[in-house]
């Protein structure tokens, strides 16, 4: 299949990881969900070969790296890398909903491709921030 489609609710409930990856069929690099109750320390933790690249979608996390507190709130990103020891915790009074993406290796040059070349012009504007 060339596309799956779900939503956090259909991989699960209640609190822990959303399997997103295998759910969905994603091969490429791994990716999960994690919802974290009020007031939940989790687990320091670092990774032997895979960076991390997290996306608060609901909430306020706490990344303790290296020591140091990081407040993030919803829409912020933070990427560690693999070996770097990390700590996310969920310190506020509301869920935490984390988007979480891993992988090794790097990046894959831009490989994207126009179906319809009438779509050039809408590609640019988006390239320099504007709409068509």
């Amino acid at each position: 299949m060339g596309y799956s489609i779900s939503t956090l609710d259909e991989l699960g409930e209640g609190y822990g990881f959303r399997k997103i990856r295998t759910a969905l069929g994603v091969t490429a690099f791994g990716v999960n969900a994690l919802v974290f109750p009020p007031a939940y320390e989790g687990p320091a933790h670092y990774h032997d070969r895979q960076d991390e690249l997290y996306f608060v979608h609901r909430g306020t996390a706490v990344f303790t790296i290296d020591g140091e507190d990081h407040e993030v709130g919803e829409g912020g990103l933070v990427h560690v890398e693999s070996t770097t020891h990390r700590r996310v915790s969920n310190r506020g009074d509301t869920d935490l909903v984390l988007f979480i993406v891993g992988g090794k290796d790097g990046y894959v040059e831009r490989d994207g491709q126009l179906v319809d070349p009438a779509d050039l012009a809408k590609r640019q504007a988006l390239a320099k921030g504007e709409t068509q």
